[in-house]
């Protein structure tokens, strides 16, 4: 007997009719011989409704009570998915993160998970029972409420795949698994078979909003087996896991794409040690943080620094930039926001040459300026006009044989 954790998002839970649907798919889990561990988020909709309440009476609430108020909206849904499932006739308890004891430090809204105590729920399971367990919250030392972030539910379930060392970690989403390219943006994209975790971390990272990128950290770390698969449609999703050798074949198992990016350039700079650390400190004292950095020293002993930051950083981190540049005599600032991040991501780049000149011969071949470049052991990310994203997309996508069930898509 295997024992399956399955975690529901928002869209997933959404109403009482889709509560229903969820538990007829945990009942036929239970049915195939599994023990079930379900982890679920708050109703969709309702976070960002409890979110405006507290912002309607204050314009900073309190830290700890957004917590308590935040974390109500797990409870009706594990309540609600225990009822359910216990009306059609299976065995089912519902615990929050304090009742599991799900240990977290006290950073409120943004907890880390420092230790779960199972037993509760292994006590329940030899008894036959459904565990719901709310996700998204846990307590910390003191027994306060914490919860976890956004898309802190899918770290929930993977570390309650962790601690209890389940056969595997099944997160139902929206969509029917990870693809090799946004298919609103290339039709013919693939969804992957299998993935590794350091693949799936880097396009989690780059822009693939499937998973959050926490919950992919914790389920490498601890070699948990993590699917993702899609409540509305049967099907065998796209299973995220250690690297073997059958996934080495494959030069680039996906493109991802980041679209919230902007560019912010100081000329002129002074050419003197320490000069990026009197840039880039303020910068990351005001919390923005930087992404890609590039740096050009020209022949009369000053540089240009280039760097990214997340579009909604982009006014407050030209305002810090221009008060540095009157400081140490730079010549100028420029900045852009209408610029995106397109990166090729595969552990096939680690035995294979040549696979950056081919990514930037494809864009060349479509007229595509490239601004700037990164590249770490197995992703090339480039930095280009936002008018040349999809056709970017999709010219890589292509020059790569994506579109041909290569790379283990099915």
């Amino acid at each position: 007997m295997a024992l399956i954790i399955q975690k529901f998002g928002g869209t997933s839970v959404g109403s009482v009719e889709r509560i229903n649907a969820v538990a007829d798919k945990v009942i036929r889990t239970r049915k195939q011989g599994h023990d079930v561990v379900v982890v679920v988020s708050a109703m969709s909709g309702e976070t960002d409704r409890l979110l405006a309440l507290a912002n309607d009476i204050a314009h900073r609430p309190d830290r700890r009570e957004l917590d308590v108020l935040l974390a109500t909206g797990e409870q009706v849904t594990i309540a609600l998915l225990a009822i359910a499932l216990r009306e059609k006739g299976q065995d089912a308890v519902s615990f929050t993160g304090g009742q599991v004891r799900i240990l977290t430090d006290s950073a409120h809204t943004k907890a880390r998970i420092m230790d779960i105590d199972a037993a509760r729920v292994r006590k329940a399971l030899s008894k036959g029972r459904v565990v719901v367990v709310a996700g998204f919250q846990g307590i910390d030392a003191d027994g306060n409420i914490t919860t976890l972030g956004r898309g802190g539910s899918d770290t929930t379930a993977v570390a309650m795949a962790a601690a209890l060392k389940a056969d595997e970690c099944d997160v139902y989403t929206d969509v029917d698994g990870v693809y090799t390219a946004d298919p609103r943006i290339v039709p013919e994209a693939n969804r992957l078979k299998r993935i590794s975790y350091e693949e799936m971390l880097e396009m989690a990272s780059l822009g693939s909003k499937v998973l959050q990128i926490r919950s992919v950290e914790f389920a490498g770390k601890y070699h948990v087996p993590l699917r993702v698969l899609s409540s509305f449609q049967d099907g065998p999703g796209t299973l995220i896991t250690d690297e073997d050798k059958e996934m080495e074949q494959a030069l680039i198992s996906g493109i991802a794409h980041a679209k919230d990016e902007a560019k912010l350039t100081i000329m002129g700079v002074p050419d003197r040690p320490g000069i990026a650390y009197t840039i880039l400190g303020p910068i990351a004292d005001a919390n923005i943080e930087v992404d890609m950095i590039v740096q050009n020293v020209g022949a009369d002993n000053s540089t240009d620094l280039t760097f990214t930051v997340h579009r909604n950083d982009y006014d407050r981190a030209m305002e810090i930039l221009q008060k540095t540049c009157r400081e140490i005599g730079a010549r100028g600032v420029t900045g852009d926001k209408r610029i995106v991040k397109i990166s090729i991501v595969g552990v096939g780049m680690r035995s294979h040459a040549g696979i950056a000149s081919r990514m930037f011969k494809a864009l060349a071949d479509e007229g595509i300026n490239i601004q700037m470049i990164s590249t770490s052991e197995i992703k090339v990310s480039v930095v280009v006009d936002e008018k040349y994203l999809e056709l970017g997309v999709r010219a890589l996508h292509s020059a790569f044989g994506l579109e041909k069930g290569a790379n283990g898509a099915g």
